[in-house]
């Protein structure tokens, strides 16, 4: 996706959505048109929903929150979380701020590789969730780890390592995934 249209999309209704109290998508997710899964897979037939998207929460259900966003019934499946709260995950994924704020400051690199749900060295821990996401709960338990493992489909997963500045120094994968997260 353009950045422009990437940022056109998802600020689209912001200004309504932050007026009325709505939240915003923390971060790229995708969706098969109903289900966004924590895992977050690439899988052909699903679309991204850009971070910064405005949403509202309905509320919860069986290991799932229930939104609207673009006026569609959405759930985000707290499928391989499960072992954090399900307040704790809705508030990793819906924020109060509008991320495509934080998003305009970045370097313009940084924006484009955003706007593609992609990766490029340097990013810190934010742009990379904003990029990709969170990495699932219970392979990743602590947010503060050097390693990041994110998995694209059942059988390609990728790690982001960071320094001990929270910032982005490899991408560990194998060819074929890393032509898929990687914007270098």
């Amino acid at each position: 996706m353009k950045l422009a249209a990437f940022l056109c999309l998802a600020a689209l209704s912001a200004a309504n959505a932050a007026a009325e109290g709505y939240g915003f998508l923390c971060c790229n997710m995708r969706t098969d048109g109903n289900w966004i899964s924590d895992i977050n897979y690439a899988d052909s037939g699903k679309t991204m929903i850009p971070a910064g998207t405005p949403l509202s929460m309905d509320g919860y259900g069986k290991h799932r929150v229930l939104l609207t966003i673009n006026g569609r019934r959405q759930a985000i499946g707290n499928d391989y979380s499960r072992n954090m709260s399900l307040d704790a995950f809705a508030k990793r994924y819906i924020v109060e701020q509008d991320p495509l704020i934080k998003l305009k400051s970045y370097p313009k690199k940084i924006q484009e590789a955003i706007g593609s749900a992609r990766l490029i060295r340097g990013m810190n821990r934010e742009q990379v969730l904003m990029a990709v996401g969170y990495p699932v709960y219970d392979e990743n338990p602590l947010i503060e780890s050097k390693t990041w493992h994110y998995w694209l489909s059942s059988f390609e997963g990728f790690d982001a390592i960071f320094d001990e500045n929270g910032v982005l120094t490899a991408i560990e994968a194998r060819p074929e995934v890393r032509r898929k997260v990687v914007a270098e």
